[in-house]
């Protein structure tokens, strides 16, 4: 057996070990978005660095728990707190939870971020459902060895988000009237945040969001087999035309006055699965 299927096998046992309850529905909470956690029944939520061979978040807004709990009726497991490139972990290490969540049964992974607004249209607090992404810019997590136990050597990228996963949230969205964008992220290692010309660049290539986090975390989940639903809470604007400048505060603040709203998208979609 492989290092990396030991390591699974180890942080497997450990979770096992002090939960019996089984979820086909893993949930990942991006900047600021941490407050959903509060809305789900907790059954039991472990520490990250208390999970072997788990890394420990570092960023301000991801508070670094496993939790195992009921939200719409629904078992879920929830990472309150994700891992990103540009904390100094290699791509192996960030995407290590999603392999987790497989090995503990998840079917359906349902992603949130923070991201930079660069369609034109878009204003500081709307929702981006992702359609599709452009990940050239970030570290192919699936390069080295293939675990052919896991996934195929190369995996099909044509549809990375399921179309009935949006088609349900789209439909959600309207009955509850709730504007909703939908569009391409666009994944960049960060952490800084991007020049003028670079959001110039990533809305000529197509972009309507971009971000550091997710797109690694996707690409995963594909190979897993599993079906991933992805939204982004717009926090700032690249395309704009006054001078002003990006703050992580600013970020924050904004994805969590959006919070309600992808509160109320995500716990209807676990109702309905």
């Amino acid at each position: 057996m492989s290092i990396l299927l030991n390591q699974l096998a180890e942080t497997r046992a450990f979770i096992q070990n002090k939960v019996k309850s089984e979820a086909a529905v893993g949930i990942i909470l991006g900047s600021g978005l941490g407050n959903l956690a509060n809305t789900i029944k907790t059954e039991i939520a472990i520490p990250y660095e208390e999970i072997p061979h788990f890394p420990v978040s570092t960023v301000e807004g991801h508070s670094g728990k496993l939790i195992l709990g009921e939200l719409s009726g629904k078992k879920v497991w929830v990472m309150s707190g994700r891992f990103h490139f540009y904390e100094g972990y290699n791509p192996q290490q960030v995407i290590y939870p999603i392999r987790v969540l497989h090995t503990l049964g998840v079917k359906t992974l349902l992603l949130s971020n923070a991201a930079g607004g660069v369609n034109t249209s878009f204003k500081v607090g709307d929702l981006m459902i992702i359609n599709d992404h452009i990940s050239m810019f970030v570290t192919n997590p699936l390069i080295g060895k293939n675990e052919e136990s896991i996934g195929t050597r190369f995996p099909d990228m044509s549809q990375p988000y399921c179309k009935d996963l949006i088609k349900q949230v789209q439909n959600i969205a309207d009955a509850n009237h709730i504007d909703i964008r939908e569009g391409v992220y666009v994944g960049v290692t960060g952490p800084t945040f991007e020049t003028r010309a670079e959001y110039k660049m990533i809305h000529l290539l197509g972009g309507d969001a971009v971000g550091m986090s997710t797109v690694q975390e996707n690409i995963v989940a594909v190979h897993c087999g599993m079906k991933v639903f992805a939204v982004s809470v717009i926090t700032d604007l690249g395309i704009r035309e006054e001078e002003n400048i990006i703050t992580h505060e600013e970020v924050l603040q904004a994805a969590k006055d959006a919070e309600p709203k992808l509160t109320l998208l995500i716990s209807e979609l676990i109702k309905a699965l």
